[in-house]
């Protein structure tokens, strides 16, 4: 039986954010920074791939280098610990080892999409066999101490939702404390829309809370997801990483802090900010990780858009920051109009 705290039971003013894993992008430096900018209430890590080991020490603080500073970024924001796997006696003993680690939570992947991950019986895939789901969990929960949480996060479905609530009975069975819903199923992948009524109906067939995910990019789209999901815990992916203060804006929305949206200007000083992060890496790699980033700023600006068109090319450094600037200050003397650029399609988390 769990006797541990639930994250937001101490947040007595809502919503609470949570800020999303995300493959290949959200790693320790981009939650240190986020978290920095404010808002945001816990983050989980990039999954952790279970397959026929328990790993090292090293492996999970790799993940999660924030296991050495109590599962908490400088900024104070508990880090949960999220494992992707089908076996339930690995998943069980790698999440016993995360907790011992210093863990504050274990989070449980049934959601992420990718091929390589679901060849592989990982992820989405496992959203067909409900049975397995409720194994899974049964097992990390119990080989998990009773004072740390255990939770889950899981897709509509794999092709479709028929077996939506089935799954989320299945994963609520199995002892878990919360379940985050991302409002698509896999084959929908990121698509527009997401379906946030299927959480209504989620959080009708379970007796534990349920995070809304998906499709959040604005203050007005959290307002929405929250009044048709009925629940006012929510997970941003995207959203944050194309627009940093999106969570001080849905609070400021709410009326629990006073925060005037950033201006595009101030999104791009922030690239400065990354570079010791990425020092690590060659050149290129530092370079083509910083025009990622510029990419989803440019999904909700379209003076960012602009600046991107013109600096996405550039392949050093200091070619980037360059035109960075100057870029910048040509787009601030002469601002795009809307016609300019054809419609961009955003995908969303």
């Amino acid at each position: 039986m769990f006797t541990g705290q639930l994250p937001f039971s101490t947040h007595a003013d809502r919503p609470y954010i949570a800020l999303a894993p995300m493959e290949g992008l959200m790693d320790h430096h981009l939650r240190d920074l986020l978290t920095r900018v404010g808002g945001i209430d816990h983050c989980v890590t990039e999954f952790i791939r279970v397959t026929q080991q328990v790993y090292p020490a090293k492996v999970f603080r790799r993940y999660c280098p924030e296991l050495l500073n109590g599962g908490k970024t400088p900024a104070g924001t508990p880090v949960h610990v999220q494992l992707l796997g089908s076996d339930p006696e690995l998943m069980a003993a790698n999440a016993r080892k995360a907790a011992m680690l210093g863990a504050p939570a274990i989070d449980l992947n049934f959601g992420c999409p990718a091929k390589t991950v679901n060849k592989s019986q990982g992820g989405a895939v496992l959203l067909q066999y409900p049975d397995l789901l409720a194994r899974i969990t049964s097992a990390v929960r119990a080989a998990v101490p009773a004072h740390i949480p255990v939770s889950a996060k899981m897709r509509l479905g794999f092709a479709d939702k028929e077996l939506a609530l089935d799954n989320a009975r299945a994963l609520a069975s199995g002892g878990i404390q919360w379940l985050t819903v991302h409002a698509r199923t896999k084959t929908e992948g990121y698509k527009p829309p997401a379906y946030w009524d299927w959480i209504a109906r989620i959080k009708e067939t379970t007796d534990i809370p349920v995070i809304a995910n998906g499709e959040i990019w604005t203050p007005q789209q959290a307002r929405q997801c929250m009044a048709e999901s009925h629940s006012d815990l929510i997970m941003i992916g995207r959203g944050l990483v194309a627009v940093p203060d999106l969570a001080l804006q849905i609070k400021a929305d709410h009326g629990l802090l006073s925060h005037n949206a950033h201006h595009w200007q101030q999104h791009l000083e922030m690239m400065q900010a990354l570079i010791p992060c990425l020092a690590h890496l060659p050149e290129k790699a530092q370079t083509d990780r910083l025009k990622q980033w510029l990419h989803y700023f440019s999904l909700q600006s379209l003076e960012i858009r602009a600046v991107f068109e013109q600096v996405k090319r550039q392949r050093s450094l200091q070619d980037f920051f360059n035109s960075l600037a100057e870029t910048s200050a040509d787009v601030a003397a002469n601002p795009p109009n809307a016609s300019d650029y054809k419609a961009y399609q955003h995908q969303g988390f």
